[in-house]
């Protein structure tokens, strides 16, 4: 998985983001969720990813290990601070967001930079679409995905659709059919 943030959740359900007195943070990202809810449920779980250098970065991180996620494969870059996102859910039942990544840690992951022995030794590669926007972090993930395709791992692509942080919704779905189709 390479997608770990801190998410901002209003102390009070059914606003708008605008209209929401406080928030609270906590540990986000939908591949890092699966990893530790695959740990909490008994299995070995390991996150590949990058955070900021900064204090938000160094939470994630304890998180990880507190819910006995493998975080060895955790870069943390001196350059680019943890992404953010604000979410609520509504009282309508949808869900808002709003992102602060430009450029964040997460987006800047090198190739060089990933811990090919922990793909090596898993049996499931999963993640998520969010990581097929920009460089270098797309080309990342592609190398990735490579490596597990070559050791016949299984695979698990959590689409994860979140325009707001796509060029544009044909973009997404260009890039997303683009990418099943080759795996």
């Amino acid at each position: 998985s390479r997608e770990m943030l801190i998410d901002f959740v209003p102390t009070t359900n059914g606003l708008s983001l605008a209209d929401a007195p406080a928030f609270k943070k906590a540990a986000g990202g939908a591949p890092a969720n699966v990893a530790v809810g695959i740990a909490r449920l008994g299995g070995s779980s390991a996150f590949i990813g990058k955070v900021g250098e900064d204090e938000f970065g160094y939470m994630l991180a304890d998180i990880l290990k507190e819910n006995n996620v493998n975080n060895e494969g955790m870069r943390f870059d001196p350059g680019a601070r943890t992404a953010l996102a604000f979410v609520t859910l509504r009282s309508d039942r949808e869900r808002e967001f709003m992102f602060y990544r430009n450029p964040s840690a997460d987006m800047l992951l090198q190739e060089a930079e990933l811990d090919l022995d922990l793909i090596r030794k898993a049996k499931i590669l999963h993640y998520g679409s969010i990581s097929l926007i920009t460089e270098p972090c797309k080309s990342t993930h592609i190398a990735a995905a490579k490596a597990a395709k070559e050791l016949v791992l299984f695979w698990s692509y959590d689409p994860n659709l979140r325009l707001p942080l796509w060029p544009s919704a044909k973009s997404a779905r260009k890039r997303n059919f683009e990418y099943v189709g080759n795996c």
